[in-house]
């Protein structure tokens, strides 16, 4: 809104100039939604202690767990309104990057809401059913694929590594001509363009027809394993949120440097044009989070429940798709990927045994993993900085793998 009017109608007015620049509107998005989510976000949350929207906490034996009951919980409704404001005001909403983050911001946070509600107001403490929730996954992952598969907004310019360009064209020249593609990256590769069209070739050429669904399959895939993943990470104060800032502020300048031409040819990597918007809104985000985080750190005065949760993980999910760095969410999204795989191998080597030896074992104490540092005697406190430190570490190799291949 104000980048429309200042860009389009009061470009003539002093200082109006400054919103040309991602690095001024990121700055701008980032206070914003910072300052929305602590002046506004008290009073949410006194909102949903006043009508007793509180978390019911199943009794898992651990220490402090039943202090935790009646914390007001659906505040993901914080860091999505902390993020749409300033999105509505900075960013450029013409552009189909930005129209595809607001959509997921909005699909997946009602998603998660009416999974809260159910939960919450109509004492159901099985929410949503979970084939719903898989469904409105499937929707967001056939939209963004369909847009990424048709829209000619969305276009990538590789490097033209011919010896000609390479040693006469200036920095910032040397790229070929955008085009539609459905090449990604492979994180510390040197020629680390990845055709998914490759993947049926190597079975038989005639299949390479079909690339359109197997791309719609790994964006399904890559949705729904991240929003996921990001609920089940969501079990103690401040973790969720505070890991999720770190991957988020990490694809930020992911996103920055694959949207400027020049850092991108210095780089040698993938050139995509207008995704550099997309670092307004990640910073309008990544504000919204370290927000919420301050009523969520320990002890906790509110949680995100799934209203914040499948929101967080399916714009981290979307935007790694985007800017094509999917294949490197492993790296990034590390503690996510721990969380979600401790929980796959408790159950099924629990099974497994179970049918085996007639008794069922278990690899951890408990799953998620960090239950299993609760377990083991480990304060809140410690397991959550401790992971933030891991997360760091691997954000920061995300970012050198940029350079180190």
């Amino acid at each position: 809104m104000l980048y429309h009017i200042f860009t389009q109608i009061l470009d003539n007015f002093p200082g109006a100039g400054l919103f040309n620049y991602l690095s001024f509107r990121s700055v701008l998005a980032f206070i914003t939604a910072l300052l929305f989510s602590l002046l506004v976000g008290k009073r949410i949350i006194n909102r949903l202690r006043r009508m007793q929207i509180g978390e019911t906490v199943r009794d898992l034996g651990l220490d402090g767990q039943k202090s935790k009951e009646g914390t007001p919980t659906m505040g993901g409704i914080i860091i999505i309104l902390a993020t749409l404001i300033p999105i509505l005001l900075f960013t450029d909403l013409s552009n189909i990057y930005i129209q595809m983050l607001l959509f997921t911001l909005l699909w997946m946070g009602a998603i998660g809401f009416a999974d809260d509600y159910i939960k919450v107001i109509k004492k159901n403490k099985e929410g949503l059913a979970g084939k719903f929730k898989i469904l409105g996954q499937l929707g967001l992952s056939v939209v963004i694929a369909t847009v990424m598969l048709t829209s000619n907004d969305v276009s990538i310019r590789t490097e033209d590594h011919s010896l000609q360009v390479q040693t006469r064209k200036p920095l910032g020249e040397r790229f070929k001509p955008a085009e539609k593609s459905l090449k990604t990256t492979i994180p510390m590769i040197k020629n680390n363009e990845f055709d998914y069209a490759s993947v049926l070739r190597m079975i038989s050429p005639s299949l390479e027809k079909f690339t359109w669904l197997f791309f719609v399959l790994v964006v399904i895939f890559i949705i729904t394993a991240v929003s996921n993943a990001a609920n089940l990470t969501d079990g103690i104060d401040g973790l969720a949120a505070g890991t999720s800032a770190i991957i988020i502020v990490a694809l930020a300048v992911l996103a920055w440097v694959s949207g400027n031409i020049l850092v991108a040819d210095y780089l040698n990597i993938m050139y995509i044009p207008k995704i550099g918007e997309v670092s307004v809104f990640i910073s309008a985000f990544a504000g919204a989070l370290v927000g919420f985080l301050w009523f969520n750190a320990f002890p906790a005065q509110v949680f995100m429940g799934d209203t914040g949760s499948l929101t967080i993980g399916a714009i981290i999910a979307v935007v790694a798709l985007f800017i094509r760095k999917e294949l490197l969410i492993p790296i990034l999204a590390g503690i996510f990927v721990a969380e979600n795989a401790s929980v796959i191998i408790q159950r099924f080597w629990f099974k497994y045994t179970k049918k085996r030896y007639g008794v069922g074992r278990r690899v951890f104490l408990m799953a998620p993993i960090h239950h299993h540092f609760q377990k083991l005697g480990w304060h809140e406190n410690k397991i959550v900085v401790r992971f933030w430190i891991v997360g760091i570490i691997l954000a920061a190799v995300s970012i050198i793998s940029l350079k180190v291949r």
